[in-house]
């Protein structure tokens, strides 16, 4: 059998299956199902400087193939997250874990990750640039270039860690955000996050969710994140982190010929708490199919 390994910013990997931040929690929640340390590594819940309750209820909408949220990054704050919750994690994870930082003012970001920097447990800073900045009119700061680069380098000014910027699909040119991160310093790209969507209730007259729009999510999303994947792997010379709608062996590989060196599973973890797990191990028959040997080998196949 081939190789499942590959190496994102400096760490090797035993595969490239990462849950996604947001849905996989701390990890331990899932260790109780099986045994996650044949996931290559995964994000953890999005921290913030201080404790978020999140948005009002009702915060997730499902859709036809997709689902939409807006819990507004409910955490309890990094000082309770390194203190509380890692300490358990550590009880069912024996890898490297990626932590993923968000923040809504550069301060906000350098005090989290500066913190984060310090846990041994952590291989990877995943930072999260969809998030309003509060100084800046509420706009994300993953809409400017500008802003994206400001916090890589406040991030990568104290931190020792790979630093991968987390950029939104909502921009018009998601290329040119992701060079501004990588002139920054960014180790590397993951992408994409969630698109804006919104429901309404016919009934009610009103959008199913209090935020009335969230983040759209689920294999809907897969071909537009396949083709921003593709778009800006091409364009930088750092490891991209692929996401968006992946649910299968077959999209991971897809994913990965776009040109993601590793690939993230989101909104397929709350539908089936198993999928990272049979994804990974249906990744050798997959790869037989294919005539794949080595998955290093086909990361930005398609030129």
């Amino acid at each position: 059998m081939g190789s499942l390994k590959v190496n994102l910013c400096g760490i090797e990997l035993d595969n490239p299956v990462i849950p996604a931040s947001g849905t996989f929690g701390y990890g331990y929640e899932f260790g109780e199902l099986y045994d996650i340390n044949v996931l290559g590594t995964f994000s953890f819940k999005g921290t913030t400087k201080d404790k978020r309750f999140g948005n009002p209820t009702p915060r997730i909408a499902e859709c036809y193939m997709g689902m939409i949220n807006a819990v507004g990054l409910q955490n309890p704050g990094v000082e309770k997250v390194i203190s509380e919750e890692l300490p358990k994690m550590r009880k069912y994870f024996n890898k490297k874990v990626m932590a993923n930082v968000s923040g809504f003012s550069v301060d906000d970001y350098a005090y989290t990750c500066e913190k984060l920097d310090e846990i041994d447990d952590i291989g990877w800073l995943e930072v999260n640039v969809s998030c309003p900045n509060v100084h800046g009119g509420g706009m994300s700061f993953g809409t400017s270039p500008e802003a994206a680069a400001e916090v890589t380098k406040a991030v990568k000014s104290v931190t020792t860690k790979p630093v991968i910027i987390k950029l939104s699909p909502n921009v018009t040119d998601i290329v040119s955000i992701a060079k501004a991160c990588e002139a920054a310093g960014a180790d590397g790209i993951s992408l994409i996050n969630t698109l804006l969507g919104m429901r309404i209730d016919l009934r009610r007259k009103a959008p199913v969710i209090a935020n009335k729009m969230g983040g759209f999510s689920g294999p809907a999303i897969f071909p537009v994140a396949v083709r921003m994947v593709y778009q800006v792997s091409h364009a930088v010379d750092i490891p991209v982190v692929g996401m968006g709608g992946v649910s299968s062996a077959e999209d991971v590989i897809e994913m990965m010929m776009a040109g993601a060196t590793a690939v993230e599973v989101g909104a397929a973890n709350l539908i089936d708490p198993y999928a990272c797990r049979d994804i990974i191990a249906d990744l050798p028959r997959v790869m037989e199919k294919y005539g794949i040997e080595n998955l290093s080998d086909i990361i930005g196949a398609v030129k």
